[in-house]
């Protein structure tokens, strides 16, 4: 009868707890999402996304790179935010898409969390002239070629261009950091 009520408590804690964590997933799940709706909805669309764009991009991160869903999504959220940062037609410009992966390669790679990297490369893409100073601090390198070249372009409105440059340069320097990440053990 007791190995009976200790196996029952064995058995039972773990199912429980199973069942816990997938309600807060769930919970987190929902609340990610909604959050894609209202900034879709408050920015007008401007990004040339859909709720269902950014859930299939971040679900694809997540199973190149191993990192949660959410955590990616979110990120994603934040860059939705920046007005400028919008998928075009044509080759290189899904700068939404590209800046999304650039943040989670970013973040693996040392230069801060999701949330901190999507905000850095938000505010750079958004105003490349003043960003590539937030970028470099932050130790993303470009060079002097470089720097003089997207800041010509965003004054001559080249907004697209120079984010093109910008997002080239990370993906240069970390660009698969989140994939080699999702090819560990860990």
């Amino acid at each position: 009868q007791q190995l009976g009520k200790k196996m029952t408590v064995g058995v039972t804690l773990p199912i429980a707890a199973a069942g816990v964590a997938a309600y807060k997933e769930l919970a987190e799940a929902g609340k990610v999402s909604a959050q894609t709706a209202a900034a879709i909805k408050s920015t007008g669309g401007v990004a040339n996304v859909t709720a269902g764009q950014v859930d299939k991009l971040g679900n694809s991160l997540m199973r190149t790179s191993g990192m949660d869903d959410e955590l990616i999504k979110s990120g994603a959220n934040l860059l939705l935010t920046f007005r400028k940062i919008h998928n075009e037609v044509g080759k290189g410009n899904q700068v939404f898409d590209r800046a999304t992966k650039a943040a989670l390669d970013l973040s693996v790679s040392g230069f801060g969390d999701m949330t901190s990297t999507s905000k850095m490369l938000g505010k750079a893409l958004n105003d490349p002239i003043l960003g590539i100073t937030a970028m470099t601090r932050a130790g993303v390198t470009f060079t002097q070629s470089q720097k003089d070249s997207i800041k010509a372009m965003g004054e001559s409105g080249d907004i697209l261009g120079a984010q093109k440059k910008i997002l080239k340069e990370i993906e240069t320097q970390v660009g698969g950091s989140a994939k080699a990440y999702g090819q560990t053990l860990a």
